[in-house]
């Protein structure tokens, strides 16, 4: 079985008010692509499909244009998609009587049966080549069952699962019968990129799953939330696949793409890492931040040229001692006719290593609205860190607000 793991697409993304559907339009021709030329048997999308809950008709169009043509062009191939965080879990089921037709399972919503129990079974999707994929969306708040704290109740929805799919392993007759899973959340050993404002404000940071979770005997686990491809605490069998697609600038350096999965009979799983290249390059001027004049002469020694829709984004980093406001409209000037769209500029005072409020609007929209609670917490109370219990709290109230 050969299995393709991707996730957090987020489609419909603004990068810093630039349009992205281009660059997600590149993305999907290269995975149809990339599934063709390795036979894949089951596509697995581990959630954040969509960067909003409430995604343009647009985005949407891009979505079921690339289920409906993949498929066309695959006839056996076998998807398996879950919501993420990001995503409406209602809106992204809704399509599921149309989609099974086309050998698609959407689960975004964990349902209950009549007496108020996890319906597990709902979460255990048969796979064509024999076994099962344990699809598990993100969880919200009475999404699983009450075993501790959090890490410990997902756990305890995963071993359910897994017994449930042993069970149905054991009564098949079929010798080839991998277990596969599938999760939106953060993993704990997982690496976050540093100063990433966008992935933090994804993540929240009270939530984590220890990698004990998932089963030594699964085949697979294929994990969506955070942007960076990379395995869990050294086990080579779970992984993130992490963005296809840079979603800030703190995520440059990362290499982009996804994750083949070769599943045979009594062999070890055969795991490699496909590298996406794409088009779009992100530039941050200069490494370190330095006084206005000097950022303006090394705006003159970029490119010149006709912006397009491959030319790179660009972030600047300046030094200031006050308050500059004809600073964006000097550095725009210096910009004219260089083949480079500015997306962000990073002011930041003289001694102070963090970056100043002026002309921070974009500072702000990608800003967690808990870490700003947190600092006015601090400075009401004379640094007193919130207690733990205010942070769940808080964190609930974000998600209900997130839905």
């Amino acid at each position: 079985m050969k299995i393709i793991h991707t996730a957090d697409w987020h489609l419909g993304q603004n990068f810093y008010e630039y349009d992205r559907k281009a660059e997600h339009a590149c993305f999907l021709t290269w995975l149809k692509k990339t599934v063709a030329e390795n036979r894949t048997d089951v596509l697995l999308i581990a959630g954040d499909v969509f960067d909003s809950p409430n995604p343009s008709a647009e985005s949407q169009k891009m979505y079921f244009s690339f289920l409906r043509e993949i498929t066309n062009e695959n006839p056996n191939l076998q998807i398996v998609i879950i919501a993420g965080n990001h995503d409406s879990a209602a809106r992204l089921e809704a399509p599921n009587p149309l989609l099974e037709d086309m050998n698609i399972t959407v689960r975004g919503i964990i349902r209950r049966n009549d007496s108020g129990e996890i319906d597990y079974e709902h979460l255990i999707i048969p796979l064509n080549k024999g076994g099962y994929c344990l699809a598990v969306p993100y969880l919200r708040q009475g999404d699983y069952p009450e075993a501790g704290n959090y890490s410990q109740s997902v756990k305890a929805l995963y071993d359910k699962l897994y017994e449930t799919a042993g069970r149905k392993i054991a009564g098949n007759s079929r010798d080839f019968q991998p277990v596969i899973a599938m999760g939106h959340l953060q993993a704990t050993g997982s690496e976050i990129s540093e100063n990433d404002r966008s992935e933090r404000t994804v993540i929240g940071g009270l939530e984590c799953v220890s990698p004990e979770a998932f089963s030594e005997n699964i085949a697979y686990t294929a994990l969506g939330h955070l942007h960076r491809g990379q395995r869990v605490s050294g086990r080579e069998n779970v992984r993130y696949s992490g963005t296809p697609i840079p979603m800030s600038f703190a995520e440059k350096n990362n290499r982009q793409g996804i994750v083949l999965v070769e599943i045979l009979p009594a062999d070890p799983v055969n795991i490699k890492r496909i590298v996406f290249e794409d088009a779009v390059k992100l530039i941050c001027i200069p490494q370190e931040p330095m006084p206005p004049d000097d950022v303006l002469r090394i705006i003159k020694e970029l490119p010149e040229g006709e912006i397009t829709g491959h030319s790179p984004y660009l972030e600047l980093k300046v030094h200031i001692t006050e308050p500059e406001p004809s600073m964006r409209h000097r550095i725009e000037e210096a910009l004219k006719g260089k083949t480079v769209r500015l997306a962000r500029i990073s002011a930041v005072m003289q001694g102070n290593k963090k970056e100043s409020n002026v002309l921070a609007l974009e500072n702000l929209q990608a800003t967690n609205p808990a870490d700003i609670a947190e600092k006015i917490f601090e400075q009401q109370y004379g640094g007193e860190k919130m207690p733990e219990a205010m942070k769940k709290l808080l964190h609930e109230v974000i998600q209900e607000v997130e839905r």
